[in-house]
């Protein structure tokens, strides 16, 4: 029904705590957005105008009687509220159980094996914030060559180190060692590279961040669109989450801003097939850090962008936007969590105000873009049907 598909994952933009949130530690009345409207008024015209406002009460953003497009709200069916999770969900894949996490630390069998393979001890190996660990150790990873290992409340091992101290080539050959040993039941969710740069007190995380993710099951989206000779360009750290599994060219960015112009040049050049973009800041520079304000602004920026999207969009275009699960700056937590997120669709060939309730998982939206180009993914219920004008009876 559409020849090209935009999905862009507005990474955290949760929209409200799910049933099961206090079950992972979360505050019960996390609400990404809500939260951030009710104590910072935010000004967001053209999401209101694609149906924001309709999914849910919030905060200064008043429902419109016929949106432009449709408007829903999708479960987190994996246990789990982590970026793996919620894009694996995306494009179809179930987790039976959670990945790993390592409050206090990663066992020694881990740190053994790593630091042995490494050739060098590692500093840290604790949860902290990653701007926080470098300020803290950055120094003496400096003065002793050590690499800082640490975690979150995701399932990650991170390894930060100084560009100038470890080059960032042996910082990726530190995480592949790290990868390999991460398997079984230590099997993380993703190894993540961490370079910085700086002096003591202005020490900088750069854009060479990679990540090591696992390898998904088979016979998710990318693959089914790949069989089926769909052409796939991904914006932002999608092609980590999957590996680069069916996509045929990859963008990165350094922002949002970033990934926003790199999302409307990559759309000059692929007319049809599907656009996986992904913008990250909003979580991993405001919701982590319970910056309120700086999350207000990401969004009002994401909101300004939007009519430059429809701009770019041709006739045939299907527009979805959503996210992966929340981050609430707003708590005195600084991890995800574990929310409805909102699905919103847009085209010239959607029809306007329709409302697609409460969808059951994150796959119905990987499954919709899976019907569109005559394939199917392992879990989720298409809303295709439902999004397009209903034609009269003859």
């Amino acid at each position: 029904m559409f020849e090209r598909v935009i999905l862009v994952v507005l990474d955290s933009v949760g929209v409200g705590a799910m049933p099961d949130s206090r079950v992972y530690g979360d505050d019960p009345d996390s609400d990404t957005l809500g939260n951030i409207a009710r104590l910072r008024p935010i000004r967001l015209p053209n999401l209101r105008r694609l149906g924001i406002g309709n999914i849910r009460p919030i905060a200064g953003i008043e429902p419109v009687a016929e949106p432009d497009g449709a408007f829903g709200k999708c479960a987190l069916a994996s246990p789990g509220k982590d970026t793996t999770t919620g894009h694996w969900e995306l494009a179809g894949i179930h987790l039976d159980k959670p990945f790993p996490l390592y409050p206090n630390g990663f066992p020694p069998e881990v740190m053994s094996a790593f630091e042995s393979a490494a050739g060098r001890k590692a500093l840290g190996n604790k949860a902290a914030s990653g701007t926080e660990i470098i300020k803290e150790l950055g120094e003496e990873h400096i003065r002793t060559g050590s690499p800082i290992v640490y975690t979150s409340a995701d399932s990650v091992f991170q390894i930060a180190a100084h560009e100038a101290v470890t080059p960032v080539p042996e910082l990726y050959r530190m995480c592949e060692i790290a990868r390999e040993i991460l398997r079984g039941k230590h099997e993380v969710g993703r190894v993540i590279a961490r370079p910085f740069v700086g002096q003591a007190g202005t020490f900088t995380r750069t854009a060479n961040r990679h990540d090591y993710a696992v390898a998904p099951p088979a016979g998710m989206l990318l693959d089914k669109l790949a069989d089926r000779g769909v052409a796939v360009a991904s914006v932002g750290k999608i092609s980590d989450v999957f590996l680069g599994r069916g996509i045929a060219k990859s963008v990165t960015t350094k922002s949002n801003a970033d990934g926003m112009s790199r999302t409307l040049e990559v759309m000059k050049e692929w007319p049809a097939g599907l656009i996986f973009v992904n913008l990250v800041d909003f979580d991993s520079l405001f919701g982590h850090r319970n910056d309120v304000e700086g999350y207000a602004r990401a969004l009002e920026e994401a909101d300004a962008w939007i009519p430059a999207l429809e701009a770019a969009m041709s006739p045939g275009d299907l527009l979805v936007l959503t996210a992966d699960h929340g981050c609430d700056p707003t708590t005195a937590s600084t991890d995800h969590s574990r929310e409805y997120v909102p699905v919103l669709a847009r085209g010239s060939g959607v029809a306007s105000g329709r409302n697609l309730g409460l969808r059951a998982s994150l796959s119905d939206i990987g499954q919709t873009v899976a019907a569109n180009f005559g394939t199917t993914i392992p879990r989720g219920e298409s809303f295709l049907n439902s999004i397009t004008p209903r034609k009269d009876p003859k």
